[in-house]
């Protein structure tokens, strides 16, 4: 690392912690003795959505966000859940390294950890992604989650 004061190239990691998925590091320079700070992170690809239309746009953290708070409004679940749900959608894509993703596998995998958080905003959430036409949608995944709630997923929807 640069010394930003005098340029040397040597410098020593005085203290190190984790600050939001980060790391702050205090370094000093070996030759001028001066401090400075320094943060370091993870590179992630950028990823796009490839929409239904053939175009793309980047991923939007705030719209998942807002669409999973629409399905669990007025429900027992709680923001911190909401935003731990979109980290791990997050991180899995993430890890998997993929630079484009459709919207299908986005609300297939809100779908799968929803289903595990709330049912009502399972079938809030899963109406407006599956694109319900009446009432016999609801009424079908309704009686597929109670006649066989163990072995129901979001790929059956």
């Amino acid at each position: 690392m640069r010394c930003p004061f005098c340029g040397e190239e040597d410098t020593k990691v005085i203290d190190s912690r984790s600050v939001e998925g980060k790391k702050k590091r205090r370094r000093m320079c070996t030759a001028c003795g001066k401090r400075f700070t320094t943060f370091e992170s993870v590179e992630r690809p950028l990823l796009m959505v490839a929409k239904r239309d053939g175009t793309y746009e980047p991923f939007n953290r705030n719209k998942l966000l807002a669409g999973i708070f629409n399905s669990t409004k007025k429900r027992p679940v709680r923001m911190e859940t909401v935003q731990e749900l979109v980290d791990g959608i997050e991180a899995e894509l993430a890890n998997e390294m993929v630079s484009t993703v459709s919207p299908d596998r986005i609300g297939s995998m809100v779908m799968e950890r929803l289903r595990d958080v709330d049912m009502v905003a399972y079938v809030r959430f899963a109406s407006v992604y599956l694109n319900f036409s009446d009432v016999a949608d609801f009424i079908r995944i309704i009686s597929e989650m109670t006649q066989s709630p163990e072995k129901f997923t979001a790929q059956d929807a």
